[in-house]
């Protein structure tokens, strides 16, 4: 038990310090030597853990969205706020979290998906299906917003869903563009007059 709990607590670390370097740098500019330094793991341990670095970034974007799509969960059941509130709060965390300096903060999705998706076909359906559990959450509080009374719209809650997310994707990529959060802002701003609250 305890070799396997070592283990884990090995892969975690190469999983924790090669997140943190991959936001910044991407995923091809980074190789297993400098992630297994910086990790302090020896070299021969990778493959250990790891088939290769296909695999190994499979696991990452996979842990990635568990615990992202966790937050989401523990966010959106939170008791005694409207759908409407959940949802904002949703997004305001988004704003908040891409102008942080915190590298464990940053969305994965918008660092790595236009990189992996044209390098390997296993990580591109990772993603395909983590931003899918992603879009049917918050077409599920848009729905809840809608009985509840605090949205007042008439789009379908899964179109409103998906073309909400690649606004705010767009715009986390426009941030890194312009260096400011004014594109996070005006996407706050489109996704207000879009949900057009009745009572929040």
């Amino acid at each position: 038990m305890k070799t396997e709990t070592k283990n884990t607590d090995i892969r975690e670390k190469i999983l924790d310090t090669a997140q943190t370097i991959m936001s910044g740098k991407g995923f091809s500019a980074v190789g297993l030597n400098e992630i297994l330094a910086a990790a302090s793991v020896p070299k021969g341990s990778f493959y250990h853990y790891f088939q290769s670095k296909e695999t190994f970034g499979e696991a990452m974007l996979q842990r990635y969205f568990d615990r992202y799509l966790k937050s989401m969960d523990e966010l959106f059941s939170q008791p005694g706020i409207s759908g409407a509130k959940r949802l904002m709060l949703y997004w305001q965390n988004w704003l908040d979290s891409q102008t942080t300096c915190d590298p464990q903060s940053k969305c994965l999705v918008v660092k790595l998906a236009a990189e992996v998706a044209d390098l390997s076909e296993a990580m591109r359906t990772v993603l395909l299906h983590g931003t899918g559990k992603i879009t049917a959450r918050l077409a599920a509080i848009i729905g809840e917003g809608i009985r509840d009374g605090s949205l007042a719209i008439n789009e379908d809650p899964a179109q409103l869903a998906q073309a909400l997310y690649q606004l705010w994707l767009g715009a986390s990529v426009m941030a890194k563009i312009t260096r400011d959060d004014t594109p996070l802002r005006a996407a706050m701003e489109t996704t207000v007059n879009k949900l057009t609250p009745g009572h929040v």
